[in-house]
């Protein structure tokens, strides 16, 4: 009996991670039907107007220069132009900030370091404090692993010529896709989210929102919609919110593109997803109700609450891990047939749904997307490997624990010779890797009983499950064992060569 009641759980989790997939295909029609969409802006601004460009900072010496540099030497007029780098930081990386910024200024730029000694509201509180000086009518945004093009302002200010437009978001590309296996991987999974998610909401008239960077903000709409506030993880998703409940309308350019540095290190990549997977949740507690109950129309309703509760996913995928083994000596006494008209269309449309949707975003903007197609049964073992870092994120969200910003490592790695290993930053280290391996023998032991049992159809499914596990749980535990390797390599290294260049000094 106990089994069968884990057999009722374990389809009604499995039907709602179906609802959650199929909406991928929704997404990619969507996409398609609404692809003539595409905005256009109304006019040409005949004077320019003045930009304050914003540049939150913490603890980046590695990427600091290089994301100061690159904003100055954005085409725009010198005196219309307003740069704020807004810098938290608490080590070395202060001083590098600073010592840019004033080289810059006696160049003639109008740039201003602006330094707090405190942390409170961690990214939004830094950009609301800048706001309090900026003197653009526009806001734009940069954080520090991103490396601004020369002409993002020339091709995004000519949009607000729409006195309704708020927000112009740019699609991220990356400095260092081709760095390793997992940096593709990350690429791909953001070029979903980008190329057809952001594409088709857009297009089609529901929400979407700023991505926290490369993207440009009319300054009213900051204000009228009640400013940066820093009660979620992601202000970037609860102010897009706010503006379009207010009426602002939002532009997504899938052909402009601002190049990004991704995590190199997974336990970098996990504590970003963990604080974009727990803010999306904060964000659904904090405005999904309001959204619902307003005057918007159903389909704006209904797209708004798969994107804000999204994430769940990660949680129902962690439940379907769970009780693959009781579902499975369940079936045993069900029978081949009952077996295939269940479970197995319901896992098929979900990995394909998948596959689909990555394999369309591929196609959309790269000329050799075919080529690419290779890493997408990785991917989606890769997407199930995740979901207990971001499983415990929708859970700390969902019980209300506050945890603060956690910002993501950036290491100035553009190239495969650069190196990473031996830098200062890192992500963060906790036991999920323990339960990561653990779920990856569990699914070890599940292939072995479908092997046993004869549910042979059942084995690729498992096995996407089982690799998964193991990639995410062998790459942290590898690469936080390496890290201290290259680190302590690193410091042998150098400190003899310092100590005689101190005692140099001393003489």
């Amino acid at each position: 009996m106990l089994l069968y009641l884990f057999l009722i759980i374990y389809f009604f989790v499995l039907i709602s991670v179906f609802i959650y997939a199929s909406h991928r295909y929704y997404m990619v029609y969507l996409y398609y039907k609404y692809k003539k969409n595409q905005p256009r802006p109304m006019g040409k601004m005949a004077d320019l107007p003045r930009v304050t460009i914003q540049l939150p900072l913490y603890n980046e010496m590695y990427v600091a220069r290089r994301l100061i540099t690159a904003a100055c030497e954005i085409d725009y007029p010198k005196e219309l132009l307003d740069i704020q780098v807004l810098d938290d930081s608490t080590d070395e990386a202060a001083q590098i900030a600073k010592e840019c910024v004033d080289e810059l200024k006696k160049l003639g730029y109008d740039i201003h370091y602006i330094h707090r000694d405190n942390r409170t509201g961690f990214k939004a509180g830094a950009l609301a404090e800048g706001l309090k000086t900026a003197r653009g009518e526009f806001i734009t945004v940069f954080d520090a692993d991103f490396v601004p093009q020369s002409d993002i302002l020339q091709k995004t200010i000519h949009y607000f010529t729409d006195r309704s437009v708020g927000m112009v978001q740019t699609r991220w590309s990356y400095l260092n896709r081709d760095f390793s296996l997992l940096t593709k991987i990350q690429a791909i999974l953001l070029d979903g989210h980008f190329v057809i998610e952001h594409s088709a909401r857009n297009w089609s008239g529901v929400f979407f929102n700023f991505n926290g960077t490369a993207g440009i903000w009319r300054k009213e709409a900051i204000e009228t919609s009640g400013g940066w506030e820093h009660d979620t993880l992601t202000e970037d998703l609860d102010l897009s919110f706010r503006a379009q409940l207010k009426g602002w309308k939002f532009i997504f350019l899938k052909d402009e593109t601002s190049p990004s540095e991704i995590p190199v290190d997974i336990n970098g990549f996990k504590t970003q997803q963990h604080r974009w997977a727990k803010g999306s949740i904060q964000t659904a507690r904090k405005l999904l109700f309001k959204i619902l109950k307003s005057d918007l129309p159903l389909r704006v309703k209904i797209e708004a609450f798969f994107q804000l509760t999204n994430n769940f996913s990660y949680l129902l995928m962690l439940l379907v891990s769970i009780l693959m083994y009781p579902s499975m000596v369940a079936r045993i006494n069900m029978g081949w047939f009952n077996m295939l008209v269940t479970d197995v269309p319901f896992l098929l449309v979900a990995t394909v749904g998948i596959s689909f949707f990555y394999t369309c975003s591929q196609k959309e903007i790269y000329k050799g997307w075919k080529s690419r197609l290779i890493y997408l049964p990785l991917l989606m073992s890769f997407g199930i490997g995740m979901s207990v870092n971001n499983s415990k994120a929708v859970l700390e969200a969902v019980f209300n624990r506050d945890t603060e910003f956690k910002r993501t490592p950036k290491y100035n790695v553009e190239k495969k010779k650069d190196k990473w290993a031996d830098k200062k930053y890192k992500g963060e280290k906790n036991f999920l890797p323990i339960i990561e391996l653990f779920l990856g023998f569990y699914f070890t032991f599940n292939i072995y009983f479908a092997l046993i049992n004869g549910i042979y159809v059942s084995i690729p499914f498992l096995m996407i499950f089982q690799v998964g596990f193991f990639y995410v749980a062998f790459l942290s535990i590898f690469q936080v064992t390496w890290a201290r390797v290259a680190a302590s390599r690193f410091i042998r290294f150098f400190a003899p060569k310092k100590e005689k260049e101190d005692a140099a000094a001393a003489q």
